[in-house]
C-alpha cells in the first residue's frame, strides 16, 4: 500500500464550489430553527398569560431554565461532536429541540413547560458548536471565517422568523399552534440532512475505517485522491492544547476578564430583549401581533449590527466595534426606556 499522507485540511484548500455551499447553507439552516425555536416562548408567554391567567414573572423560571439548558447544552454537545462526530451530534440536537418543542405545545401548566424547555434547551446549545464546526470544515480556509459568521448571524435570522410567524399565527391559531410548527419544521430539516448532510472531514481523517467514506466526501468537493491515499487530521498534529489557566496568566487576565464580563452583559441585553419583548410590548397596549412584530424588529436590528460590525471591524479593529457597537445599544435601550407608553396589562 502506498501510505500517502493527504492532510485533509490542504486537500480543501481549492475552489469553493456549489456543493460545499450547499453543506454550508444546510448547517445555516439548522441554526435559523434554533434561533427560531429558541425564541417561540417570548412570542408566546402573552397568550399563555391569558390563557392561564398568569402574571409576567410566572413565566420567569421557564426562561431561566431554557438558558440553562443551553448553558448544559453547549457543554454536552462539544464534547459528543468530538466523540461521535459533529455531524450525528448536531442533527441530535435538532432532533431533541424540536421534539421537545412539540411536546411543549400540548403543556398544561408552568412547571411542566419549565421541564420541557430545559431539555429542548440542550438540544439548543448543543446545535451551535456543531453547526459552527461543520460549517467552517466544508469550506476552504480562505471562506472559514464567512462560514462561521453565517452561522452567528442565523440566530437572529431565527429570531425574526419566530416574530413573523407569530404576528401571524397566534392571533388565528393561538401559541399551541405555534409550538407544533416550530418543532415540526426542524424535525423535517433533521429528517431530510440525515440522508444528505455529510460528516466532518476532519472526524472521518481520524476513524481508517471510515477512509473511503472519506475519500467519497473529498471527491465530490471536486478533490479526488489515490484508492490508497491515508489520511491526517493537521490541525489535530499542530494544534498546541492549553487549560483555560493559559488564558489567566498576568499577560492575558485583564483583557480575559474584561471580555468575559462584556459578553456576559450582551448576552443578558440581548436575551432579555428576545424573552421579553413581545409581553411588555402587549401590557403597553399593543395587540399580539404587533408585539412580535416587535420581536422580528430587534431580531433584524441583530442581523444588520452583525454585518455592519463585521465592516467596521475590517477597517477599525475589535475596539472601536465593541465601543461603537456599544454606544448604539445604550442609546436604543434609553430612546426604548423613554417612550411615552403605559402598562395596561390585566396580568404584570
Amino acid at each position: 500500500m502506498n501510505h500517502l499522507a493527504s492532510e485533509c485540511a490542504r486537500i480543501l484548500e481549492g475552489h469553493w464550489s456549489l456543493y460545499q455551499k450547499l453543506l454550508v447553507a444546510s448547517a445555516a439552516m439548522t441554526i435559523i430553527f434554533d434561533g427560531l425555536d429558541n425564541q417561540l416562548l417570548g412570542a408566546a408567554i402573552p397568550a399563555m398569560m391569558r390563557e392561564w391567567a398568569l402574571p409576567r414573572p410566572a413565566f420567569a423560571s421557564v426562561l431561566a431554565a431554557a438558558l440553562l439548558g443551553m448553558v448544559f447544552g453547549g457543554f454536552v454537545g462539544g464534547y459528543l461532536g468530538d466523540r461521535i462526530g459533529r455531524r450525528r451530534a448536531l442533527l441530535t440536537s435538532v432532533v431533541t429541540f424540536g421534539v421537545l418543542t412539540v411536546l411543549a405545545s400540548f403543556a398544561a401548566n408552568v412547571t411542566m413547560l419549565t421541564v420541557l424547555r430545559f431539555f429542548a434547551g440542550l438540544g439548543l446549545g448543543g446545535a451551535m458548536p456543531n453547526a459552527a464546526a461543520l460549517a467552517s470544515e466544508y469550506v476552504p480556509l480562505r471562506r472559514r471565517p464567512f462560514a462561521v459568521t453565517l452561522t452567528i448571524v442565523c440566530i437572529p435570522l431565527g429570531g425574526t422568523l419566530a416574530g413573523f410567524t407569530g404576528a401571524i399565527v397566534l392571533p388565528a391559531y393561538g401559541w399551541r399552534a405555534l409550538f407544533l410548527i416550530g418543532g415540526a419544521l426542524p424535525l423535517v430539516l433533521a429528517t431530510v440532512l440525515w440522508k444528505t448532510l455529510p460528516e466532518s472531514p476532519r472526524f472521518l481523517a481520524r476513524q481508517r475505517e471510515r477512509w473511503p467514506e472519506l475519500a467519497a466526501l473529498l471527491k465530490r468537493l471536486g478533490h479526488a485522491t489515490p484508492p490508497d491515499a491515508s489520511f491526517v487530521d493537521s490541525h489535530e498534529r499542530t494544534i498546541e492544547r492549553a487549560s483555560v489557566r493559559a488564558l489567566l496568566v498576568p499577560g492575558f487576565r485583564r483583557d480575559t476578564l474584561a471580555l468575559c464580563v462584556a459578553f456576559f452583559f450582551c448576552l443578558l441585553s440581548v436575551y432579555t430583549g428576545t424573552n421579553w419583548v413581545p409581553s411588555l410590548l402587549t401590557s403597553a397596549g399593543f395587540d399580539v401581533a404587533t408585539a412580535n412584530y416587535g420581536l422580528t424588529a430587534f431580531n433584524l436590528g441583530g442581523v444588520i449590527g452583525a454585518i455592519l460590525g463585521a465592516v467596521i471591524f475590517s477597517r477599525l479593529g475589535s475596539r472601536v466595534t465593541m465601543l461603537a457597537m456599544t454606544a448604539g445599544a445604550i442609546a436604543g435601550c434609553v430612546v426604548l426606556g423613554s417612550a411615552p407608553v403605559a402598562d395596561r396589562s390585566t396580568f404584570t
